[in-house]
């Protein structure tokens, strides 16, 4: 004790913000949103709404890896601008600034500047977080897809779903009910492939195919460790106003907080 009041004198007399010596700083996530496929009208809110779960909650700050839709979208321009933007903050002595990097409805093959240096970030101990498109990205390097532990195969037409909340307990989950019905608003379902449920666990799934309604088992939502570090994805996310409900964006809160071993 008598330490402390020692350490908080010399901090005033020296100068030192006192908040400095006990708040832990947040930690630093790059949000990248580029895309070199479909474009989600709903990209716009999505980066508005995680970086004000970060500010609200304390948690964490964001960056952002974005390039504005352009028109043609495959302008020899516009893939040159997303190329350099990724270059810039995904290369590998960028990423030793971040704790988290979210996918946030990436598409297509993002031109990565060194993508094997991107999963090995993560396998070393950082913290991905892939939200619904980011398993519709990166088909052609298959260590991003066993990394992300599933890949999107097709939707079809928007429906309404009665969600399994397969974990209760994990902070993704927690604030959902034992179904969820997403308010009872229509959603784009991915059906996936690939999926590997021996190396994830689970958090949201439906008992039957979105569409046609036959019993089955189809998974929206699971997290992972990755060596050292942690993964956690949600197929949801299509449409703005699923980013404005907040109990998603408590489930998307939970699970980057779970990935930085906040919780």
């Amino acid at each position: 004790m008598q330490r402390l009041v020692l350490l908080v004198c010399a901090a005033t007399l020296i100068g030192w913000p006192l908040h400095s010596m006990s708040a832990s700083p947040k930690k630093r996530i790059l949000v990248v949103t580029t895309t070199m496929g479909y474009r989600h009208s709903s990209i716009e809110t999505a980066e508005k709404v995680i970086a004000s779960l970060g500010a609200t909650s304390g948690a964490y700050e964001v960056e952002f890896a974005t390039v504005p839709p352009s028109n043609p979208p495959d302008s020899p321009a516009y893939r040159e601008q997303v190329r350099a933007t990724l270059e810039l903050k995904l290369k590998p002595a960028a990423l030793k600034q971040y704790q988290g990097i979210i996918f946030a409805s990436t598409t297509g093959e993002l031109p990565l500047p060194d993508g094997p240096a991107l999963v090995q970030w993560v396998r070393e101990g950082g913290a991905f977080i892939g939200i619904h498109s980011a398993s519709d990205t990166l088909h052609g390097f298959r260590p991003y897809i066993e990394m992300l532990g599933g890949e999107f195969d097709y939707h079809r037409e928007q429906v309404t779903i009665e969600a399994i909340n397969e974990d209760a307990s994990h902070p993704a989950n927690r604030q959902l009910p034992a179904q969820w019905n997403l308010d009872g608003q229509l959603e784009e379902i991915y059906v996936l492939k690939n999926f590997q449920p021996d190396a994830v666990h689970e958090l949201v799934a439906l008992d039957r195919h979105p569409n046609t309604r036959a019993p089955g088992h189809f998974p929206i939502s699971w997290c992972r460790d990755f060596g050292q570090g942690r993964v956690f994805y949600t197929a949801l996310g299509h449409n703005e106003h699923v980013w404005q409900m907040p109990a998603f964006q408590q489930h998307v809160l939970g699970g980057i907080e779970w990935a930085l071993r906040l919780r």
